[in-house]
């Protein structure tokens, strides 16, 4: 069912995820697009609305944010057109994600023109609400872009190609990078502090209004802290792609744990990080300081095989991938595979919440509208069943999957 943003619909009887509380029972109110009102049973009788779907039997999160993704369902976002871009939308809005950043990998300046075009076209389509797909489902929308490199440390390249890196002179060699024109689409870029120029470079994206996360590094505590003051405050997949820690060099690790004020980003998915590790994250860095992310690729929701992907042969088995050089080549989970691997571990309802909807918001700086249930906020939703799957996404007050 298709509703339109002007009309108001509630959503009655279901357990609610609060910023503050678990609603046992309760009902959210949307009135064009937003949150209206978050109702508890037993309370002042439900107000009347246009539409009304019973939600008994199922929780109510806010929508996933994903702020780092390379595609789905056979789609790879650096050679996606809009109309690819909406299809991984419309498979992502299924799995409960709401908003998202196309993450794309170094590459030729070409490509990257091609994959900014359209980034840019898919921005517009999906920040309307606007389903001109045959089968009325709504994708998830595209929030900007995510540059993962070319500004990164050849020796902790990870899956990425390292002819394409770059380092840091001067202003052009951002200039040379496609950015998105459209609205207020948000740009973010991983880089490693340490390559030459790394700490300019940090100061002039953040100068620009660039979200700098710091990832593929080998970085010393110095650099580090020097990045953090020109305004790198976040890591990107933590652990992964950086030097290990270490008891005589605690590296970029080390210094991620030690402080309070910078964040990260975790891959949930029991391959990148051993399970204890993401408990050991939990309890150092907390739920206030950790977004989840899917690093999800092309072949995600396609199952096992062997996929052409970023020019080479990256194989899929028992949900884990494997580039030529037996490297991991991200992910093939989506944001609902983290949340359920994170709720497995026995972390909460809310703490998951925060992880997946309202720090992303945070690091994106959206979180005064969207992230979580609360009077005013975007309603983007997602209802989870007790086997934790998806039965309902509404994304700005439309119902885009039930």
């Amino acid at each position: 069912m298709i509703e339109s943003s002007d009309r108001s619909i509630l959503l009655r009887g279901a357990r609610i995820i609060a910023p503050d509380r678990t609603i046992e029972e309760g009902s959210v109110l949307i009135e064009s697009g937003r949150i209206a009102g978050v109702l508890e049973a037993g309370g002042p009788p439900s107000p009347s609305a246009d539409s009304v779907l019973d939600l008994r039997g199922v929780t109510l999160f806010p929508g996933f944010i994903d702020l780092h993704i390379h595609g789905a369902v056979g789609v790879d976002i650096m050679d996606a057109g809009a109309n690819d871009l909406v299809r991984v939308g419309e498979f992502l809005a299924r799995n409960g994600v709401t908003a998202w950043l196309p993450t794309l990998v170094p590459d030729a300046i070409d490509q990257y023109e091609q994959a900014i075009r359209a980034i840019e076209h898919a921005v517009a389509r999906t920040s309307t609400g606007a389903s001109d797909v045959s089968n009325n489902h709504r994708p998830a929308r595209v929030l900007g872009v995510h540059y993962e490199g070319p500004f990164v440390d050849s020796d902790q390249c990870g899956a990425l190609h390292r002819e394409h890196f770059r380092t840091f002179k001067d202003t052009a060699d951002i200039d040379t990078l496609p950015a998105i024109k459209t609205g207020n689409a948000l740009h973010m870029m991983t880089l490693a502090p340490e390559i030459e120029g790394g700490i300019e470079l940090v100061s002039e994206l953040s100068r620009r209004g660039w979200i700098v996360s710091i990832g593929h590094t080998r970085a010393t505590a110095e650099v580090l802290d020097k990045a953090l003051e020109a305004g790198a405050h976040h890591m990107t997949h933590f652990m992964n792609a950086m030097t290990p820690l270490h008891h005589r060099e605690p590296g970029p690790v080390g210094w991620g744990l030690t402080h309070d004020e910078v964040t990260c980003d975790v891959i949930a998915d029991g391959v990148h990080l051993d399970p204890l590790i993401l408990k050991l994250l939990l309890r150092s860095k907390t739920e206030a300081r950790i977004s989840l992310i899917s690093d999800g690729i092309a072949a995600t929701g396609l199952g096992d095989g062997n996929y052409q992907i970023w020019g080479e042969t990256i194989a899929v088995k028992d949900g884990r991938t494997q580039n030529a050089r037996g490297s991991i080549a991200g992910s093939v989970i989506t944001m609902l595979d983290a949340a359920r691997t994170m709720l497995s571990l026995g972390t909460s309802e809310s703490a998951v919440a925060r992880m997946a909807s309202l720090n992303p918001a945070r690091l994106l700086g959206i979180d005064e509208h969207s992230g979580s249930i609360g009077v005013g906020k975007r309603a983007d939703l997602v209802a989870l069943d007790d086997a934790r799957n998806a039965q309902l996404t509404v994304i700005g007050g439309r119902v885009a999957f039930s």
